[in-house]
C-alpha cells in the first residue's frame, strides 16, 4: 500500500511539474494568435490559429519577410510582415515597393497594387520596423499607421496550427 501511495505521489507531482514547464512555456516563449481579416492573404487566411514566438526578438533583431504580430497604438493587435528595418527608404512607385532604390520582389502577395498607386519615400525611423500586409490593398499597415515600435511587437509568427487541412510552418 505504501508503494502505491508513492507512485500516485510521484505522478502527480510528474503531472504537476509538466503543467508548470508548459505554463512557462505559453507565458514566457509562445502565444496562440487568431489571424483576423484578410490582409495577410493568401499566405494566412481568417479564423487561422497561429503559435506567435514571443522570445525570439529578445535576442535577435527582426528581418526582411518576417511576418510579426504586434500591437496597434490604438491596443489592437495586428499580424504584418516585415518589409522594412531602421535606416531603410521604402516607396512604391506605380505599384512596386521599393527599398533603398531597390525592387523588392514579392511572390507571396495576392493582390498587386494598382499600378497607378505611388507613395512618397520614408525612412523607417531607429528603433522602429515598417511592415506592410500581404493583401495590400485589403491592409491596413504601415503605410496608414506608420512605422512600428519594435517594442511593441509581440513576436513571430512560426506556424499555422489550425485548421489541421492548413498546418505549416511560416517562412520568411
Amino acid at each position: 500500500m505504501a508503494g502505491e501511495n508513492r507512485t500516485l505521489r510521484e505522478w502527480i507531482m510528474a503531472a504537476l511539474v509538466a503543467t508548470a514547464i508548459l505554463l512557462i512555456c505559453r507565458y514566457i516563449f509562445f502565444a496562440p494568435y487568431q489571424v483576423k481579416g484578410e490582409s495577410m492573404y493568401p499566405t494566412l487566411k481568417g479564423n487561422e490559429l497561429l503559435i506567435v514566438n514571443k522570445f525570439i526578438y529578445k535576442i535577435k533583431e527582426p528581418k526582411y519577410g518576417e511576418i510579426v504580430v504586434f500591437h496597434s497604438k490604438e491596443g489592437k493587435d495586428f499580424i504584418k510582415r516585415v518589409i522594412g528595418l531602421p535606416g531603410d527608404h521604402i516607396k512604391i512607385t506605380n505599384g512596386k515597393l521599393f527599398r533603398n532604390d531597390k525592387e523588392v520582389g514579392e511572390s507571396y502577395i495576392a493582390n498587386k497594387i494598382d499600378p497607378s498607386t505611388s507613395f512618397e519615400e520614408v525612412v523607417v525611423p531607429a528603433g522602429d520596423i515598417y511592415v506592410l500586409g500581404d493583401n495590400r490593398p485589403h491592409s491596413e499597415d504601415s503605410r496608414a499607421i506608420g512605422p512600428v515600435d519594435e517594442k511593441e511587437v509581440v513576436g513571430r509568427a512560426e506556424l499555422v496550427l489550425m485548421p489541421f487541412s492548413q498546418m505549416q510552418q511560416l517562412e520568411p
